[in-house]
């Protein structure tokens, strides 16, 4: 019955996880500024009919349950990771499945609140010993560092960061096992995957879901996240250290400036966003 619900997609479901290391040191990796698909524009989601909400923007985010400070209520990316999400789409329709975001282009101001604020509180309330740079090496195992200039910008700052998951189509998300953000061990990619992991059907579940997300990005030539099961990228540094790209193919873009892109066009608009410099 499992094959005949998901079918073709239990391939993908039975297929293990491809270990990884988490990425570290990906902003040493170049930028190619001066390419074409650095010029993409943002889009949106709803435009390209991919369902979603902005998590930071609700106060119905645990663990946080409030609104982030400088968060928005849209989900943003460039054209190409739009491109490459309406594919994956179309893979799960057939099973009645579809994508479900969570967060997109994101403001400094919300990397900001978590990466120097929220998250290095609470990690120093539950171990007062952490400090300087145990405290910040532990931080930045989930929430990247603020953009430092053109040449290091954050991951989700560039439009080419996705946070999502897959429910059923307009219906209830796909049991992944964890909160989304559940910045601990078990929001680990391939936390299901090892071999003395205690069994259970929630597990089993919860392993089967993430192989299937996994799988339909790196297939639609999305790179992973290894510390977060949700987190996917095509085109910024950290995709290029993972692929072995020579070059990133985005640098960080400020949307916002000239008006926020339309929620009725997908695709390149010929609107002109602001670039970090710096």
């Amino acid at each position: 019955m499992i094959e005949i619900r998901f079918g073709s997609l239990q391939e993908l479901r039975e297929r293990a996880i491809v270990p990884a290391t988490p990425q570290r040191g990906y902003h040493a990796v170049a930028i190619d500024f001066a390419g074409a698909v650095n010029a993409e524009t943002l889009v949106d989601a709803a435009a390209c009919g991919l369902a979603g909400a902005n998590f930071y923007a609700s106060a119905r985010n645990p663990p946080y349950y409030h609104a982030i400070p400088g968060a928005i209520d849209k989900l943003l990316f460039r054209a190409g990771v739009a491109e490459r999400l309406q594919r994956v789409n179309a893979r799960l329709a057939d099973a009645g499945l579809e994508l479900w975001l969570f967060d997109a282009w994101r403001p400094q101001a919300v990397q900001i609140y978590f990466h120097d604020h929220w998250f290095p509180a609470e990690l120093k309330r539950r171990n007062p010993t952490l400090d300087g740079a145990e405290l910040i090496a532990e931080v930045e195992r989930y929430w990247a560092a603020p953009s430092a200039g053109a040449s290091a910008p954050s991951p989700h700052s560039t439009g080419g960061a996705v946070d999502l998951t897959i429910r059923w189509s307009g219906g209830d998300p796909l049991w992944m096992g964890s909160l989304f953000d559940d910045a601990s061990p078990i929001a680990h990619l391939d936390h299901f995957e090892a071999d003395n992991a205690e069994w259970s059907f929630s597990a089993e579940e919860a392993r089967a879901n993430r192989r299937l997300l996994y799988w339909l990005m790196v297939e639609a030539g999305f790179a992973a996240n290894p510390n977060e099961w949700w987190h996917f990228s095509f085109g910024d540094q950290m995709w290029a250290q993972a692929t072995g790209a020579a070059a990133a193919l985005y640098g960080g873009i400020e949307a916002g400036k000239m008006g926020w892109p339309s929620n009725s066009e997908c695709g390149a608009s010929g609107r002109t966003e602001k670039f970090f410099l710096g």
